[in-house]
């Protein structure tokens, strides 16, 4: 951008530098509104709110252990069941929230047959949280 210039020796060749007045007017103009609008950001209205006090409810899951001994026998916490009572308290537990965790622990010798019964009949009902229990080799 070139500008007028009283010198005659380069009156051909434009000005170089940046005309800073606008800019600074402009700050200026900022500086005043900020300067009239910071009293009024700080008006508050004084409330007596009231006070409560809240603690996350954490719920643990239910557990419940189940077992399959070797002759197929199965256990609900300990109690003998027959597949179609499992099948009954899995359909109680399901509605349940949180869903309960179902510990499975199964004989060794116990028939596969038995373990996918009951994975087939809780997960029927829709209940996700199923573990195998097991213990590590004593070798």
């Amino acid at each position: 951008m070139a500008f007028a210039s009283f010198d005659k020796q380069r009156a051909s060749a434009p000005l170089a530098e940046i005309n800073m007045v606008p800019l600074i007017d402009v700050m200026l103009v900022l500086l005043v509104i900020f300067i009239v609008t910071a009293p009024l950001l700080t008006h508050a209205v004084k409330l007596q709110l009231p006070q409560a006090s809240s603690q996350v409810n954490n719920v643990p899951p239910d557990k419940i252990d189940f077992a399959i001994d070797a002759k197929g026998q199965r256990y609900w916490n300990g109690e003998p069941v027959t597949r179609a009572q499992a099948a009954e308290r899995f359909q109680a537990e399901s509605a349940k929230q949180p869903q309960p965790e179902v510990h499975l622990r199964a004989d060794h010798q116990a028939a596969y047959g038995a373990v996918a019964e009951t994975l087939a009949d809780a997960g029927r009902v829709g209940l996700t949280k199923i573990g195998f229990v097991s213990e590590p080799d004593p070798r």
